[in-house]
């Protein structure tokens, strides 16, 4: 170790690294190897060809190399750097050396978290790493009476762990379960301060969170955000160069945190991992609301594990044993105040009774039980409100990725055909499938989407595409088939009034638990339908047990507080309600906007109108009205990003609303659209399709530096035909981009006139391709292609649909294409008979002397052109000269040089 700097790597530390791994054994290497797989195949995928140009100088034969690149290209980097790890662990001892020394060089290239991490861990800690690998496979020594005590408590956390709860479907109306490990798919989580702050908002989290997540694990894993997996929160920390005692998960609501916690505990108890932790208690901040207002850590771990009363003393002497978890912070009645100034108030032994906050944060603060370990789990919001610099560690649940999707239909429907067919119903509607990057979510999806799939091969039509007539299917699912049989409609109509005044009074006051007060308040009777939509909670024991009540999920409470406006219409409370969104400054009534919105369509609201009865027309049209006001606000002010960020809002609600007349009604009949600067995912690209669907024609639409890549114009392509001026600069499009915008120049009704594609990343791969579209474009009139890599080849390509008589193109730039002096006899070739370009721009291109001569002929033999730009080329002043001369004999040439 002391021989390896930590720093920046100089040419004498890898032989020192390679000689300082040498000191461990075969076996402890391979442990080592084994530890840190997972860290090895985080950074592989992100530093695929690098990684794998550095082991075929060093590691792998070319050969070698090669199967693991083919592998990349037909399966991805991550499955080739999985059978790359793999491949490695079964290797010799020599072999294992190298991979590690390439690792270690890679620091000087690479930023990536994980990495730096994986090397500092093995540094540092050494051998007392292998130790704590060891101690986490098989544990501390525990003698006869205490490992019979501790068998009986994995006994009994296995038991509590071992399934999942689900809402019952079609064949079973009560709540039913499932093994966790047929349902669980793990989650993505990453360890960042910066990422918790960016994820704050809470309703950040319906639609364009998922992209933006995935967005962000795929752009700032390689240097921001360390990749971390529940069996390694308390593993190392290298930014705080220490390992953690004190660990906080959070996610927005329905991310997954209670089940993270249960597979956590569950793979405890079976001794998957952490096996340092003798004892591990876990408890649920709602559950511990009902405890009264003091109580002690001793009274907290018997109420929950009476079992352990007669060695709890014992247990509690190693404290460095001990893991406390404890599950929804947000759910406290009391705030965590985890300050050092209020050292006087904390607890310093098990028995101090105090109230619940002070002994959590007694055991952060290491006042009590110090060495103990603690695992919080909260939303984010409540995070924002905490003393972090007492954390250990913060990780943030960022959900499921594409492959984790796939995975849960899977699981969920049980049936391969099935769940690909579904999956592919959510990703054709984009808003559904970004959806589903959270896991509640996608259970709600699932369920809503099992009587459309269940049945015949063929799609059924009407399936859902907007969230509002997702969460109709859901509702309506759930009131079919969650009861044997289904009460009067009356009676179901009233029933869910109640439930939803209380969803109204919950959203308004934000109450997210309810008690039996606020259930007798709102008349809220208990009835099997009503397990459909709320969850039941017992605490306590027989004899003092209370209950308390929460939505299934917070967006279906959203759901209710918005149908219940239409149902049972009260214009003070509508108006009431308008006037606290109005008022709120955060996104907390975004999903409930969305859904007043989308219930306003009749077609929409159909399905459940035939279960519940006609809806309001009032609550229509007074929605309708606050749309059209809405609209003339957001669209006086698209000028700045915080403008255009309500005006994709606001589309939002115009998509969820389904309503085209109502989008004319608002934009006026020819639209102009200015989004540029401001980042676009693929889901907002289909919101904006949608849009742009409502119209014939679109004047302008501006989308330069959005980077929607090439999904985003897939997503919009099939609108696009309509625009008069698209510009589309900076957005990181490709050739395979081409294929799309051949489409819509190729569209019988196109009426583009201005394309500008400049800034992007096209070759002369796609040139042939755009050559034939626009051979047959009658409207396109100015084409901007500077600064991408057409080179000689592609010019030649494109410039072949210029002897065609449909094409009609007046204006060209092709500035810094990395044309050579070639490109000027190609030039000459294709325009001396054209008569449309008026205007062309060939700045920024390397034209040497050598092309004087055919630059001449091409000035003197284009009859068209009227304006030729030749700036910042290499071509000496003396011959620039020469050809602006030449130039000016031409009447009516705009000659610039």
């Amino acid at each position: 170790m002391s021989k390896v700097k930590i720093g920046p790597i100089t040419e004498g530390d890898i032989p020192a690294f390679a000689e300082y791994l040498r000191n461990f054994r075969d076996g402890e290497l391979r442990r080592l190897l084994f530890h840190f797989s997972p860290d090895m195949i985080y950074v592989i995928e992100n530093e695929f060809y690098t990684v794998l140009s550095d082991l075929a100088c060093e590691v792998i034969s070319l050969q070698e190399a090669q199967k693991y690149a083919e592998l990349e290209k037909r399966q991805g980097a991550t499955k080739a750097a999985e059978v790359l790890v793999r491949d490695i662990l079964a290797e010799s001892r020599e072999m294992g050396i190298a991979f590690w020394k390439s690792l270690f060089a890679l620091r000087s290239k690479s930023s990536h978290p994980n990495l730096h991490g994986m090397i500092e861990e093995l540094l540092y800690n050494g051998k007392a790493l292998v130790e704590e690998i060891l101690l986490n496979e098989s544990g501390y020594f525990l003698d006869s009476v205490m490992k019979a005590c501790q068998e009986e408590h994995k006994s009994l956390l296995c038991e509590q762990t071992k399934r999942l709860t689900e809402s019952g479907g079609a064949t079973k109306p009560e709540w039913q379960s499932f093994p966790l490990l047929n349902r669980y798919v793990e989650l993505k989580m990453v360890s960042d301060a910066h990422f918790r702050k960016q994820s704050e908002c809470e309703h950040e989290a319906l639609a364009a969170a998922g992209e933006l997540n995935e967005y962000r694990l795929r752009h700032k894993t390689q240097t921001v955000l360390e990749r971390i997996t529940p069996d390694r929160l308390f593993r190392w920390c290298f930014r705080s160069k220490r390992k953690p005692l004190s660990v906080i998960v959070s996610g927005v609501a329905g991310m997954g945190k209670t089940t993270l916690v249960q597979k956590f505990v569950f793979d405890w108890a079976t001794g998957k991992h952490y096996q340092k932790f003798s004892f591990v208690f876990c408890f649920k901040f709602r559950d511990l609301n009902t405890v009264g207002p003091r109580t002690s850590l001793e009274s907290l771990i018997l109420k929950e594990y009476p079992s352990l009363r007669d060695k709890l003393g014992t247990i509690l002497q190693k404290p460095e044993n001990l893991l406390f978890i404890f599950d929804g912070l947000d759910e406290s009645n009391c705030d965590l105040d985890l300050s050092r100034n209020r050292a006087q108030d904390f607890c310093t032994q098990p028995g101090d009774v105090k109230p619940v906050s002070v002994i959590v944060a007694s055991l952060l603060n290491q006042t009590l039980l110090k060495g103990s370990s603690v695992l919080l789990t909260s939303r984010p919001n409540k995070l924002a409100q905490l003393e972090t610099g007492v954390l250990h560690r913060v990780a943030s649940i960022v959900g499921f990725l594409s492959q984790e999707r796939e995975q849960y239909f899977e699981n969920f429907f049980g049936d391969h055909d099935v769940a690909q067919r579904a999956l592919a119903h959510v990703r054709d509607s984009q808003v559904l499938y970004t959806l589903c990057y959270n896991p509640s979510y996608c259970w709600i999806t699932c369920t809503a989407l099992q009587p459309c799939f269940s049945g015949k091969k063929g799609q059924p039509p009407l399936l859902p595409k907007t969230v509002t007539q997702l969460f109709i299917h859901y509702i309506k699912h759930m009131l079919y088939h969650h009861t044997r049989e289904l009460p009067e409609r009356e009676e179901v109509r009233e029933m869910l009034i109640r439930l939803g005044w209380l969803a109204d009074f919950g959203l308004n006051n934000r109450v997210l638990v309810f008690d039996q007060n606020h259930l007798e308040c709102f008349d809220v009777k208990k009835s099997p339908l009503l397990t459909a939509f709320l969850v039941e909670s017992v605490h306590g024991d027989c004899s003092s047990s209370q209950v308390t009540y929460s939505f299934v999920h917070l967006t279906v409470q959203e759901f209710f507080a918005a149908l219940v406006h239409y149902l049972d219409f009260k214009e003070e409370n509508f108006d009431d309600t308008m006037r606290r969104v109005d008022a709120s400054q955060g996104g907390e009534y975004e999903i409930f906007l969305r859904f007043l919105s989308g219930l306003s369509h009749h077609m929409t609201r159909a399905p459940l109108e035939a279960v519940l009865g006609k809806f309001s027309l009032d609550t229509t049209k007074k929605v309708i009205d606050r749309l059209t006001r809405m609209g003339c606000s957001v669209f006086s002010g698209l000028e700045n990003g915080v403008g255009k960020k309500k005006a994709l809002n606001f589309f939002n609600l115009l998509f969820e609303a389904h309503n085209p007349p109502l989008v004319h009604q608002v934009m006026g009949d020819a639209a102009s659209l200015d989004f540029s600067d401001l980042y676009l995912m693929p889901v907002d690209c289909t919101i904006l399709s949608y849009i742009l669907k409502c119209f014939k024609t679109i004047k302008v639409l501006n989308l330069d530096s959005c980077l929607i890549q090439n999904e985003g114009l897939q997503k919009l392509s099939p609108q696009l035909h309509k625009v008069g001026e698209l510009s589309l600069r900076n957005n990181d499009l490709t050739d395979s981009a081409v294929k799309d915008l051949v489409s819509v120049l190729k569209h019988p009704d196109c009426q583009l006139e201005t394309l500008r594609l400049s800034r992007n990343v096209l070759t002369e791969e796609c040139c042939k391709d755009l050559s034939l579209a626009l051979s047959e474009n009658q409207s396109l009139l100015h084409l901007d292609l500077k600064k991408n890599k057409l080179r000689d080849k592609g010019l030649s390509d494109l410039l072949e649909a210029f002897h065609s008589p449909r094409c009609k193109i007046q204006t060209l730039m092709l500035q810094e294409n990395a044309l050579s002096d070639a490109s000027c006899g190609i030039l000459s070739a294709a325009l001396s008979e054209n008569t449309s370009l008026k205007a062309l721009n060939l700045s920024g291109n390397p034209f040497t002397n050598h092309c004087a001569e055919e630059m001449g002929n091409f000035i003197m033999t284009c009859p068209a052109l009227t304006e030729i730009r030749l700036s910042l080329t290499d071509i000496s002043p003396e011959m620039e000269d020469a050809l602006r001369r030449l130039a000016s004999k031409r009447q009516g040439l705009k000659f610039v040089i």
